[in-house]
């Protein structure tokens, strides 16, 4: 027997479920599972708004963390940092991030392979 599929959307964002008692801003980060996504609205609580889970943002970076061109890395406690196992992937850093640095340029869920090496 084939498996057959119906194709639904691009799958750049995702239906997200505010199941919080408080409002999501748009641009804040969420955790989706083992990736991340990012409100593409504000969404209430109890209402579904849109998540995109590709392309390219600016991110927190934690304090004092370089992180690399190329470098898997993770969201943990409000920041991405390099990627550890277990930890929640973010995605791929597409520039590099100097220990003084704010943020860092990430292609959020790119490589997911990336992290098993």
């Amino acid at each position: 027997m084939k498996a057959k599929a119906t194709y639904w959307q691009r799958g750049e964002t995702l239906d997200y479920a505010n199941a919080t008692e408080e409002k999501i801003e748009a641009g804040e980060i969420l955790t989706i599972g083992s990736i991340i996504g990012v409100a593409g609205t504000d969404i209430e609580p109890g209402e579904v708004g849109s998540a995109h889970i590709e392309g390219v943002y600016y991110l927190p970076k934690k304090e004092a963390a370089e992180i690399a061109l190329g470098a898997p890395v993770c969201f943990k406690d409000g920041a991405v940092e390099d990627f550890a196992d277990g930890e929640i992937f973010a995605g791929i850093a597409v520039a590099k991030a100097e220990t003084t640095d704010a943020t860092v340029l990430v292609k959020i869920n790119a490589g997911n392979a990336a992290k098993k090496a």
